[in-house]
């Protein structure tokens, strides 16, 4: 599939979403530029942040004056920011992975339908997310947003389109400034640090109530609608359910919620991690996504028959995913840290297995009507990339689908005893991405290239710390 051209206009005339909701009244999102200005104007916004996100799905962009973005400013950013590691170096090129020879600059296309203000700010601020194209206004197609963007596209060829509900874990721990030292969980409003087993326990949210609240303050005025919050099973360990949707809709809204979370726990002196496995010795944070297709035309669930039974189109779905998401796992774990949360008797998945209503498989059916029928990944974790996760998901889905792939028998009773059926490191993880010939047609070998080049930077780069471990067993044994 070529890149998908885009008229490159100044700002102020870029083509607005058709799905954007028109009234400039609302707390998220605009049609036009018109709208926009009215909306800037009406809440007093003074300076506007233009963000995207890279490939770890950090925020970057530019901060301007809200006078500046609606007039005729060409926004734009390094080609590198896509080619560095987490922490912020350089890989060597490789056959496959390759510098832009002249590192020339790729363009900020703002979505309108994502404009809202910045709530934690203290001066009036306003964020629109961003997406990417070149000079010659065609959509990058490594960039995560435009890659999501191209599996949505490969389902609307067939007259569908994917609907998804995430849920993102994630952990508070106390302020924690040097790195040598464990991560521990913060003290809640009883004065005492929460203790973990708190699964679902309502005592254990209200230790925290007041940042629950802010959460949700700061939420709502961001146009971001959570559906639950629980307590988890480790210390401190909190889940967000997100209501079902649009997957770039639902991405945008998992990278916003990131942001707003930790913003929220800085404001109460703590820190909000989305690490896979922030704490030794207790269960991981994931992101586990919820999937079903509709058809475009008549809202009815592909997964589903006239009768209720379920379709051919939903057990290839399933045989998909068992088949290449294994391959695709270093988008759905993308760090070392990642794979620490891969492990037997940790509350998650290390399987390709699949069952109904069955949380020891990585792909859970739950039980549910004919029309919402749908499956669970549950292999995702907390610190992929949104728009990346997605996408390996749902491609390989689609890919299942595509090459009419036969699921094994459902899984009766626990899948996660004996042997690790997955990608054990980031490397293997990487190798099996790049073997994989059926990507190439989904995710297009450009992405392919680069993403594994930034995955093999940041494993040797880890691999330049010496551990605790190391210092503790080898020092004087060996």
């Amino acid at each position: 599939m070529s890149p998908k051209k885009t008229t490159l206009k100044p700002a102020r005339n870029v083509p607005a979403s058709t799905k954007i909701p028109p009234d400039p009244g609302s707390s998220r999102g605009v049609a036009n530029w018109k709208e926009a200005a009215q909306w800037l104007r009406a809440r007093g916004i003074e300076d506007i942040e233009c963000i995207t996100p890279d490939l770890a799905g950090v925020p970057r962009g530019k901060m301007m004056p809200t006078s500046k973005f609606t007039s005729n400013t060409s926004l734009a950013l390094p080609s590198a920011i896509y080619r560095h590691t987490i922490s912020g170096e350089y890989p060597e090129e490789t056959e496959s992975f390759r510098y832009e020879p002249r590192d020339s600059d790729l363009k900020l296309m703002p979505d309108l339908s994502t404009l809202s203000v910045v709530p934690w700010e203290t001066d009036p601020t306003a964020q629109v997310i961003c997406d990417i194209v070149n000079s010659e206004g065609e959509e990058v197609p490594y960039t995560p947003r435009n890659l999501l963007k191209r599996i949505m596209g490969l389902y609307a060829e067939r007259g569908w389109k994917p609907v998804v509900a995430p849920e993102i874990e994630f952990y508070l721990v106390a302020n924690n400034d040097d790195p040598d030292y464990p991560l521990r969980p913060p003290k809640g409003r009883s004065g005492r640090s929460i203790l973990g087993g708190q699964g679902y326990s309502i005592a254990g949210i209200n230790e925290f109530d007041e940042l629950i609240d802010d959460i949700y303050h700061f939420s709502e005025k961001q146009g971001l609608e959570i559906d639950t919050l629980i307590h988890e099973e480790g210390p401190a360990q909190l889940e967000i359910n997100l209501r079902h949707g649009d997957p770039i809709e639902l991405a945008d809204q998992v990278f916003m919620f990131k942001r707003t979370i930790r913003e929220a726990a800085l404001k109460h002196d703590i820190y909000a991690t989305f690490m896979a496995k922030p704490m030794q010795g207790q269960p991981g944070s994931a992101m586990h996504i919820h999937q079903s297709v509709v058809n475009i035309g008549t809202g009815k669930n592909v997964f589903s028959n006239s009768d209720g039974s379920a379709s051919k189109e939903f057990f290839h779905f399933i045989g998909g995913m068992q088949k290449y998401v294994p391959s695709a796992l270093v988008m759905l774990a993308p760090y070392v840290n990642s794979y620490r949360r891969l492990a037997p008797d940790m509350s998650c998945p290390v399987n390709n297995a699949w069952g109904y209503d069955n949380r020891t498989t990585a792909f859970r059916v739950p039980v549910s009507d004919p029309q919402a029928r749908r499956v669970e990944n549950r292999l995702p974790s907390s610190d992929a990339n949104p728009y990346l996760a997605l996408a390996a998901s749902l491609a390989s889905g689609l890919l299942g689908i595509m090459k009419e792939i036969e699921p094994t028998a459902p899984t009766e009773d626990a899948a996660n005893e004996g042997s690790i059926d997955l990608p054990r490191g980031l490397l293997e993880a990487v190798a099996l991405l790049e073997d994989e010939p059926a990507f190439e047609e989904v995710f297009g070998k450009e992405f392919i290239g680069l993403y594994a080049g930034v995955k093999r930077g940041e494993f040797e780069t880890f691999m330049q710390v010496i551990s605790p471990w190391e210092r503790e067993f080898l020092l004087l044994n060996v």
